[in-house]
């Protein structure tokens, strides 16, 4: 049975992604910061039939976050698939006049660093087997412009970055890296549910055709 790791795990996508991979057989280690939340996710699981366990780390905390990787490792042994589900914090997004050091560094402490830290707990590993994926989700800050997420939009942007760059370096090595960049109307009971990014998730992680995609799929010719 292969293992997904979803780092930034909540109940809208996180637990959408949870139940989907679940589904197709993946056992589920759920990260975030309360240990509480996650053994509710967790339960609800089980009870799906899905095999999961929640790991508790603040994610902009590089030593909580490696202690949980490890115990991940420790209870499943190999990871085969992480997903990265970047949030705010506490931080709130500021239009472009309105952006400041501070609001760029909170944000981009969560997002950025945190993908950064979460991603080399299972790079070296990936590479070495020559299999592996690395998920990546994001808003659509990160691939155009706009000025009302001043301060998300450069670290979202920032992500993008680092995530197409390491598509290009580790493709060849055997490990997929992919990205959705969804739209902030993502809510549950509406045309943007997160069980239906969930499905798009999938769907771009098993055919790994290509590297990035939308959610909804052409949104950025109708923004744009």
């Amino acid at each position: 049975m292969k293992t997904m790791v979803i780092v930034g795990a909540g109940p809208g996508l996180g637990f959408s992604l949870a139940k989907t991979f679940g589904k197709h057989g993946f056992r589920i280690a759920l990260v975030s910061r309360t240990q509480e939340k996650l053994d509710q996710y967790a339960e609800q699981l089980k009870q799906m039939g899905i095999e999961a366990q929640g790991f508790a780390a603040d994610i902009t905390n590089k030593m909580q976050l490696s202690m949980a990787f490890q115990q991940i490792k420790n209870t499943y042994g190999t990871i085969d698939v992480l997903e990265f589900s970047p949030h705010n914090g506490n931080a709130s997004v500021t239009p472009v006049l309105d952006t400041t050091d501070e609001s760029v560094i909170q944000i981009f402490n969560n997002v950025v660093i945190g993908a950064i830290n979460s991603a080399r707990q299972v790079i070296p590993e990936m590479t070495e087997r020559g299999e592996g994926a690395l998920l990546f989700t994001s808003d659509l800050s990160a691939m155009s412009p706009s000025a009302m997420f001043g301060n998300s939009g450069i670290a979202m942007s920032g992500l993008r970055n680092y995530i197409l760059n390491l598509h290009e370096r580790l493709l060849p090595m055997g490990v997929f890296v992919g990205h959705l960049s969804i739209s902030p109307l993502i809510k549950k009971g509406t045309g943007f549910d997160p069980d239906q990014v969930a499905e798009a998730w999938y769907n771009l992680y098993e055919k790994r055709a290509k590297a990035e995609e939308t959610f909804p799929k052409g949104i950025m010719e109708v923004l744009n």
